[in-house]
Parts: structure tokens; sequence; C-alpha cells
């Protein structure tokens, strides 16, 4: 039986950023997250982990600190103070990576470990350059400490270069994420947003946001949350045996002499038919005792003289009674975890008497539309911009299960930005929507706002028009900030297109899959980035996108029950995503 050896990490965070004018290279930060965190997070799926470096008085006690002697003394001496401050066994792995790695992640770091063995016990990482990344390997614990044990006999470890230990034999491995930052210009190209299509922006955020916490609340009040736990009947359905059909409860075969009770729903009190007896019973209402069936109205011909009832001849012999438990029984599953509640499923729990569950959301999101040039109420003066969107933005957030505690105007100033982001967080917000500022023009301070805050930036750039400027950031207190362009139609297609995303990631449910619809006229609509266009169907189920659009107002939207994500490059009858308008 072959037993997964441990593993380890040893971080080296203690050198200065010569290049950088001596900065704490480790504590820079990049989309919101210091380089150290970025390496952190990378290898916390690890058994061990240890920093080397200035002691960190914030990391998490779990994680070992230590010290190369004398500071700043190399990398080769501080992997063996990092080595010293941990206990492995001989066949463990240990992955020794520089804090300098900003698109470093976890599978980066186990596709180097899964490498590295007995037989093939030294394995570094190979960047997207082809450049060897000696300070991003991985090696059994046996072979890194006899290695640098020879070493420090020989030579001593001080101020030795990486190469001295990383000799024949090693292997390397091509992996992404190692390209390193040894100059400004390499954390500014780290800092740059990738241009992502919509299905990785979607993707990122899936797996970037962090679910809300459950809470117990009403089910009535809580359209556009999730379960978080199964939904489980509390009572049978129906309770008793109940009719289906306005007719007669009967006893026996028949015929039947009818009694002078009536039996309707919600009826007190209880009754018990003899045999060959008939009653009385109204749909919904619950059977007598010694009631063996109920048989419909028009399957009976009724004698008021004898105060008898028949069955019709050739009449389909069957019971409309409902038994206790016909639907569900107490303890039945009505709904799973992760299911959205929704009208039917307030309804189908108060139907097995079920009235509040544990359910996260529903989201909560705070509207800010931006501009100094925007104006909501009063005349326009020269230069200004009636706001056209600010008023239908809540409803298209209640659309996608969202609840809109505030709206308002802000404007373009760079302190603003810093405050209202700050007191988002007080305002009982789970999401930021901001409608403006997403770009890279002098007037557009909402993307260093977020680098100033500690903002992790999820998405920062999407290879589609409109929606090219978006933002998905998440703020150090857990706040989430949607950023959507400025122009009216920008805004609406961008957020209709993201925002189901992000309530499913938020409240933990499955995004539904895509309305696909078939794009007659895609050639001659689309472009070399997914265009965000209003369509028409035709008779034969096709769409017809327009072919332009004004993006300044909504009235390509009039009459339109959807718009197309027409894919780039596209031929006519190509197959699109079609997101539909809420009306």
């Amino acid at each position: 039986m072959t037993t997964t050896p441990p593993t380890a990490a040893v971080i080296l965070a203690g050198g200065r950023g010569t290049r950088m004018g001596g900065v704490d290279k480790p504590g820079l930060l990049v989309h919101g997250r210091r380089l150290l965190d970025i390496a952190l997070s990378a290898t916390s799926h690890l058994d061990a982990v240890v920093v080397v470096g200035p002691h960190r008085p914030e990391l998490d006690p779990g994680i070992a600190q230590t010290q190369e002697s004398p500071a700043g003394a190399g990398p080769v001496e501080a992997i063996w103070a990092g080595l010293s401050a941990t206990r492995l066994p001989d066949n463990a792995v240990v992955v020794v990576l520089a804090s300098d790695l900003p698109h470093i992640e976890a599978e980066s770091v186990d596709a180097l470990i899964a490498a590295t063995s007995t037989d093939n016990p030294v394995t570094c990482a190979v960047d997207e350059n082809n450049r060897t990344q000696f300070l991003f390997s991985a090696w059994t614990f046996r072979e890194l400490r006899q290695r640098l044990s020879t070493l420090r006999e020989s030579s001593g470890l001080e101020n030795q270069p990486m190469k001295a230990i990383v000799t024949e034999p090693f292997s390397t491995l091509s992996v992404a994420g190692t390209t390193d930052c040894d100059t400004p210009e390499d954390i500014d190209r780290a800092r740059s947003h990738p241009r992502l299509t919509i299905d990785q922006a979607r993707a990122a955020v899936r797996n970037s946001l962090t679910a809300l916490p459950p809470h117990r609340a009403d089910l009535a009040d809580s359209l556009g949350a999730t379960l978080a736990q199964p939904l489980v009947a509390l009572g049978d359905l129906p309770r008793s045996d109940v009719s289906a059909m306005d007719g007669y409860a009967v006893s026996g075969e028949g015929p039947w002499r009818i009694r002078t009770e009536i039996r309707i729903a919600g009826a007190d009190g209880q009754l018990e038919l003899g045999e060959g007896e008939a009653i009385r019973i109204a749909t919904g209402a619950h059977l007598p005792l010694g009631a063996t069936s109920v048989i419909r109205d028009e399957y009976l011909s009724v004698d008021e003289p004898s105060r008898m009832v028949r069955r019709l001849p050739d009449s389909p012999h069957r019971n409309d009674a409902r038994p206790r438990g016909e639907d569900w029984t107490t303890g039945f599953t009505i709904a799973p975890t992760g299911t959205a509640v929704t009208p039917a499923v307030i309804s189908a729990a108060a139907s097995g008497e079920v009235f509040d569950a544990l359910v996260r959301g529903p989201v909560r999101a705070r509207l800010i539309v931006t501009g100094d040039e925007i104006r909501r109420t009063g005349p326009l003066r020269e230069g200004q911009t009636r706001d056209s969107v600010g008023g239908i933005l809540p409803y298209l957030l209640e659309s996608n299960g969202v609840r809109c505690v505030a709206n308002s105007h802000l404007r373009d100033t760079a302190d603003s930005f810093e405050r209202v982001l700050a007191d988002g967080v007080d305002q009982e917000a789970d999401l930021l929507v901001v409608i403006g500022a997403t770009g890279g023009g002098a007037a557009d301070e909402m993307r260093s706002a977020l680098d100033r805050l500690g903002a992790r930036t999820i998405v920062g750039r999407v290879a589609s028009r409109p929606g090219g400027s978006q933002i998905t950031a998440v703020l150090p207190s857990g706040l989430v900030v949607l950023g959507l362009p400025g122009n009216p139609y920008a805004a609406v297609t961008t957020l209709l297109t993201m925002l189901p995303t992000v309530v499913a990631a938020l409240t933990g449910s499955d995004t539904p899959p895509p309305l696909l619809g078939i794009i007659e006229n895609a050639a001659a609509v689309s472009s070399d980035a997914v265009r965000l266009l209003p369509v028409t169907q035709s008779e034969d189920g096709r769409w017809r996108a327009d072919p332009s659009v004004r993006t300044a107002h909504l009235a390509g939207l009039i009459e339109r029950s959807a718009f197309a994500l027409v894919p780039a490059h596209s031929d006519d009858g190509a197959v699109a995503e079609l997101v539909v308008l809420p009306r």
C-alpha cells in the first residue's frame, strides 16, 4: 500500500526589493493581496508552512516563522533556516518558493509535488518565458537537507546562489503562474488585469466569491435567497383522507342510501358511514369513518324520492379520494439544499407546514450612480445628463432576487469613492453596484480607490462590447463590488449578464443553464469580441440581432424580449446565449 508523503512549504519572505528601491517586496499589493498572502494561499493546504523573514505578527499562529542568520544572508541560508524550523520525515516533499509570484496557485504547487519522489528528488518550475525558477521548486526533504548540509560543510551557506544546491540531477516542469516580480515594471504588469471572456469572468466570480453565511428566516420574506439545508415536510399531505371531487362518499358496493348530512371542506367533527350509506361531500373535505371510496357526481344517478344513489352504467370504477400522505409524508424532502427560494418553494413549504428555513441571502445591494455630469432631478444645466438608469436598476436587481437597500448618486472624487466603498460595510449590504467610473480615464477613480482599500479584483476587464470596462472586486470586509460601465445600455446589459453569477456565488446556488438561440445574421453583426445586441425572433424560431445600438439610452431595448451574446468572428447561424429582459 502506497502512503502519501507529508508536504511542507518554505516561503522566502525576507529579501528587500533592491531593484524596487528597497521596499518590502512580500508586502506589495497585487489586486488587493500582498505577494506573501498569495504564496500563503497557494500553500495553505499543505501539512506545514514556514515563512522565513522578519516576524509578521498578523500571520496565523499555525504558520511557523523564522529568520535566517544573519538576516539578509541569501536564499540558501534562508532555506536552511526554514528546514530547521520544522520536523519532517525523509520522504516528505518540501516546496521552496519566493514570495514574489503574483499569479501562483495551489494547482501549480500540487503539480510540482506530484512530479517529485525518491526517484526524482528535485523538480524546478519553468515559467511562461521558458526560464527555470529555482525559487519555485519541490524537493524530497532528505535530498534538500543533504545538499544543504554538504554545501554548509564545504563553503558555508551565507550569500550562496540557488545554483549552488540546484545541481544535477534535477528535473523541470512547466506550470502556470510562475513569472516572478523583480522590478517595478514586473509589479505593474502583475497589477494589470487580463482581458477575460465572459465565460472566464463568470468562472472567476464563481470560484472566488465566498457564499454568505446561512441564517434562519421566514420563507415568506426570503424570496431570492437559497436554501442552506434541505426543506423537509413537517406534516403529511394531505393530512387526512380527503375527497378529490364533488360527489358522494360511500360505504360498500351500493346502491347507497343518502344520509342528510353534508360534508364540506374544513368541517369540524367526525361522522361514520355504515354499510350501504352515502353522504354528500365537497372537494377537499375529509372522509367520514367507514367510507370506502368517493364517487364524483357525473358517475352517479340520484333518486331523490327514495334518497338512493346508484353508479351509472358503464361509468368507471375509480376512487376519487386522496389518501393521507398521498403527496408526501412527514420527513419528505420538498426541496434540496441549494434550491432558490421562489414563490413555488414558499407555497410548497407551507403545504408541508414549514414556514421558516436556514437560508443564504437574499443578497442585499446598495446602488450608486456616479458622475459629476449626472442629474437625477430638476432642470439640466449645460453639460449635464439625465440619470436614466438609477430609477430602473432596483427593479432589475429585484428581478434577479437582489434586494436594493439604498440608491444614491456620487460625485467623481477620489475621497468620495473611498468613503462610499468603506461605508458600504455599515449599510447592511452584501453587494455594492456602482454605475460609471470603471474605465481608465482622468475622472475614473474607482479602480484606484479599490486598490488603496486593499480590494481583491476578480474581474478587471472583459472582452465584450459593451461591458469591457466592468469590475468585480471584493473588499477586505467581504463586501462585493460590481462596477458597471456608465452608458445606460452598457450598464443594463452588463448587469444582466453578470449579476446572476454573482448572486449564485453569494447564495450558494447553481446558475441555470443558458438559454441558447440561433443568430441568423451573426456574420454581419459579430466583431473581434462578444457583442451584446438586442434580438427579435423570426417566424422560424431563429433570432435576428440589431446590427447597431446606441448606448446612451435604452431605446434599442424597446419591444425586445432579449439580447444576445453574439460570439466573436461568427458565421450566420451561430449559436449564442440569450439573456431575457425583465418585463
